[in-house]
């Protein structure tokens, strides 16, 4: 299930900064420390995984993830809005500054949810290959996720 981000005023504030006028920006870090897996992370570290981001594109109605299918890219939208249609639950909105596919980062599982455009999006992608070549030459970053995510199964469990 994909993980919804709050976009407040600071989170779109961000957003606005790095991706500039015409919404390719390259500084990406800000916008990354807004998503609740990389809270942890340190900025230096914020800027290693941002490098990695990718801008891309959809059009109105196009599939952005189809679930059942492997997961090869975490996503965070910039601009516009997307509709995640799970397999089981409620249909959910997200908009600038939230994020899905994170699991696509940790496990080679399936997707849980269709994600289509609502209108035209812009999303940062980070693809999972070049992720894990990160992990592996900075384990810092390793250690960092685990505890963020050890600290949400907690948060869910009591």
């Amino acid at each position: 299930m994909p993980t919804a981000v709050g976009a407040g005023a600071a989170a779109r504030a961000a957003l606005v900064s790095a991706t500039g006028a015409d919404g390719l920006g390259a500084d990406w870090a800000p916008v990354l420390a807004g998503v609740p897996l990389f809270a942890g992370l340190s900025k230096r570290h914020l800027k290693r995984v941002a490098a990695l981001a990718r801008a891309r594109r959809f059009h109105s109605g196009q599939a952005i993830l189809r679930a059942g299918e492997p997961g090869a890219a975490f996503y965070v939208v910039l601009d516009g809005t997307v509709r995640v249609l799970p397999v089981a639950g409620r249909v959910v909105r997200l908009g600038p500054g939230e994020a899905f596919g994170e699991l696509a980062l940790l496990d080679d599982g399936p997707r849980s949810a269709d994600v289509v455009a609502e209108g035209e999006v812009l999303t940062m992608a980070i693809g999972r290959g070049a992720f894990d070549k990160l992990l592996r030459s900075e384990p810092a970053i390793a250690r960092a996720l685990l505890r963020t995510l050890a600290a949400r199964l907690r948060e869910r469990s009591r």
